[in-house]
């Protein structure tokens, strides 16, 4: 006869949250993809899932509206993101090139994804890299350029700044605009890498 005996077990499953709490109290959850700290999110990457939109007037109308809210969303990001407010607009932009209805735009988009990655680090790279990509695809279409020193002026929401703390309201803190164009930052504060400039 044999008897197979299993060690006792140095972890148990906390069955109100479905966590599994290992040796030495370190948690980690039973599927990484709810773990809070590491979100990983599914259906990022892959091919364009529409297909083509044959009505050039729907087209058009969908981009107009397109790029109002992607440029409207990067100049209401924040000007200090947090790393997971970052991943979440870097999954926003993947996620979008796969699933614009247009799938020959989405196409394009992915394209330019691949070649100018989205700079996450601050409402300024942002709403910059966004510009720069938007002159890419008017380019393209023959348009002319937008000058992106004026994001602001053409993309305006009228939603206004979050409620400013008394803490930011400091004369020095008042003295910073972080759209202002004039201050040449040829380098990402946080990762150092070049920045994309366009419409100068």
């Amino acid at each position: 006869m044999i008897a197979l005996v299993h060690p006792p077990s140095r972890s148990y499953l906390d069955s109100r949250t479905g966590q599994l709490f290992g040796e030495g109290g370190v948690e980690q959850t039973l599927h990484p993809e709810t773990n809070a700290k590491t979100p990983v999110i599914s259906g990022v990457h892959g091919k364009v899932i529409m297909g083509k939109l044959g009505n050039e007037t729907a087209k058009a109308a969908l981009g107009r509206a397109t790029w109002k809210l992607l440029h409207t969303m990067t100049l209401r990001y924040p000007e200090h993101p947090t790393p997971d407010e970052r991943e979440a607009l870097n999954s926003y932009f993947y996620l979008s090139s796969r699933l614009y209805p247009c799938g020959e735009c989405a196409a394009e988009f992915q394209q330019l994804l691949e070649k100018y990655p989205p700079q996450t680090s601050s409402r300024r790279a942002v709403s910059l890299w966004l510009c720069a990509l938007h002159n890419q695809v008017n380019a393209r279409l023959n348009k002319p350029e937008f000058d992106c020193a004026h994001l602001s002026d053409e993309y305006d929401c009228g939603c206004g700044d979050d409620p400013v703390d008394a803490e930011k309201s400091s004369p020095k803190s008042n003295n910073i605009d972080p759209m202002d164009l004039e201050d040449d930052q040829s380098k990402d504060d946080i990762t150092g890498v070049d920045m994309i400039r366009g419409g100068r």
